[in-house]
Order: structure tokens, then sequence, then C-alpha cells
């Protein structure tokens, strides 16, 4: 068996025992509750701080998994083609904010690798810019496109600002990591492009891009899910028609008369999150390879 093949065989099965895991402890404590039925108010734990275990608070694993092959009221298609259909939304809208979060972060880091003084000045501002809620800055952000931007020549519509809202969390590791590569190469090799009468452009495509490939990499796996949360949290803020977002927030409004669909769209948000993880880990598995990858994570 080839090493790539069998690094992909160990990490499925790594993946499996962990979900694996996961399923049996949310059904052994769901189990262990309901053993002890009304005297969960004398525990610390079970019913006070963790959840309590009726089918309200925690539906049963059989029924949430088989939420994905029911047809809920009103809809013509079974919730796992729903769900397909809003992940697609909202995968559109972290795609553009990812790809606009890669060329800032980028554009950051090169600025700040290229001028010392620059990044002694921006990079704290740069840190500062994560320790805002998410939250806070969504609604803004959407209402600020819906009244100022209409300079475009095309009207701006709110999955758009959920594309920005995206951005915000895609830019930060990009940058951050980014910088870390532009400057990871030895000193020496520094000296050597320099003896070659380098110019700054020809060092930073053959020597400082290629030394921040892992760096940039392991970057983007993070920014990459992070453009996910940025949407969904985006669509719940803007009131967007479509989305995983407003699937959540449409199946908490409606949790009593069927939680299972809630968890069953929870599921459906963590899956597009590790589908496009995977999605770079092959991008970055083809360009710097198996050797680099290691590093890179």
């Amino acid at each position: 068996m080839k090493p790539s093949i069998r690094n992909l065989f160990r990490r499925a099965i790594t993946f499996a025992v962990f979900i694996a895991i996961l399923v049996g402890a949310y059904t052994g404590y769901k189990a262990f509750g309901q053993a002890i039925g009304d005297r969960q108010q004398d525990w610390p734990f079970v019913g006070s701080v963790l959840p309590r275990t009726d089918d309200l608070s925690m539906p049963p694993v059989s029924e949430i998994i088989g939420q994905f092959g029911e047809t809920p009221g009103g809809e013509n298609q079974v919730y796992a083609r729903i769900l397909l259909g809003e992940a697609g939304f909202t995968l559109r809208e972290a795609f553009f904010g990812f790809l606009v979060g890669l060329v800032i972060g980028m554009a950051i880091s090169i600025a700040l690798a290229q001028w010392r003084w620059l990044e002694r000045g921006l990079l704290p501002y740069v840190m500062a810019s994560q320790t805002v809620p998410l939250i806070a800055i969504a609604p803004i952000i959407v209402i600020w496109g819906r009244k100022n931007i209409d300079f475009f020549p095309w009207e701006w519509q709110d999955w758009m600002s959920v594309s920005v809202i995206a951005t915000y969390l895609t830019f930060f590791p990009v940058a951050v990591n980014g910088l870390r590569g532009l400057q990871s190469p030895k000193p020496e090799n520094a000296e050597l492009m320099d003896s070659y009468a380098a110019s700054w452009f020809q060092t930073l495509r053959h020597l400082r891009l290629p030394a921040s490939l892992p760096y940039l990499f392991a970057a983007l796996k993070i920014a990459a899910t992070a453009s996910i949360v940025g949407a969904i949290v985006g669509e719940i803020s803007a009131g967007v028609n479509g989305g995983l977002g407003r699937r959540i927030l449409h199946e908490a409004f409606n949790y009593t008369t069927g939680p299972d669909r809630l968890f069953a769209a929870v599921l459906g948000a963590a899956a597009l999150g590790i589908l496009v993880f995977l999605l770079v880990s092959g991008v970055e598995r083809a360009v710097v390879g198996t050797q680099n990858q290691d590093l890179g994570e």
C-alpha cells in the first residue's frame, strides 16, 4: 500500500473512531440520565451543568440520523436534499469571502514582511481586529451594505454582505501565518538571493513564497472553516432567504415540534466545515506534497 493511501486510510479510521466515541458518549449520557429519572436534580452535573436527557433536550441519535430521510411538513423534498441546497447557498457566500480574505491577508503579510516598521505599527491592530465579537459587527455590515453600498455597477445584495463577514474571519489567519512563512527563510538564503542581485519580487517569488506554503496552508485550513462560520452567522444576522444559518434559525423557532431537525441541521453545518477543510487539505497535498504536509499541520 502506498504511503499516501495508507495515511488517508489511517486518518479515515481515526475520524470514524472519533465519531463513534462522540456517539457513544452522547448515547451513554442520555441512557444514564434517563435511568436516574427525576433524581437528575440531585446530581451536581446531570440535568444542571449538563443538559437534561429527555427527548426534547437530547433527541435519540437514531431519530437525528433518520431525519435526513424524512420530508418535513410543508416541504416537497427529503431533509437531506433541503440541507444540501442550503449548504450550497452558504458555500457560495463562504467561497467569495474566503477568496477576498485570502487576497487581503496575503497583501497584508507581504507588506508587513517587506517593511518592518509597518509590521510594528500595523500588526497590533490586525490582532485587535479579532477581539470584536462577530455577532456584534455582522448586523452593522449588513445594514451598511443595504444603505451605503450603491457605487457598484450591480445591485448590492445581502448575501454579498455575508461574504464580507466571512472575509472578516478569513483574512486574519492568512495574514499572521503568511507573515510567519514569508519570514521563515534562513538569512543565508536571503543573502544568496542578494548576491545574485535578485529584485524584491524575484526574492518573493522564488524564495519567500515557496517557503511560506506550509504555513500558508495551515492558515487556509483554519480560514476555510472560519469562512463557513462567518457565513452562517452572517445569514442569521442578515435575514437572507437561504443558507444553513437561516435553516438553523428556522429549526430553532420550531424546536419543540422537531428538535431532531435542529440537530440534523447543525450536523449539516459541521459536515460542510469538514468538507472545505478536506478540500484545502487535498490542494495542499497536490501543491506542497506529502513531505511538507506534516510541517504545515
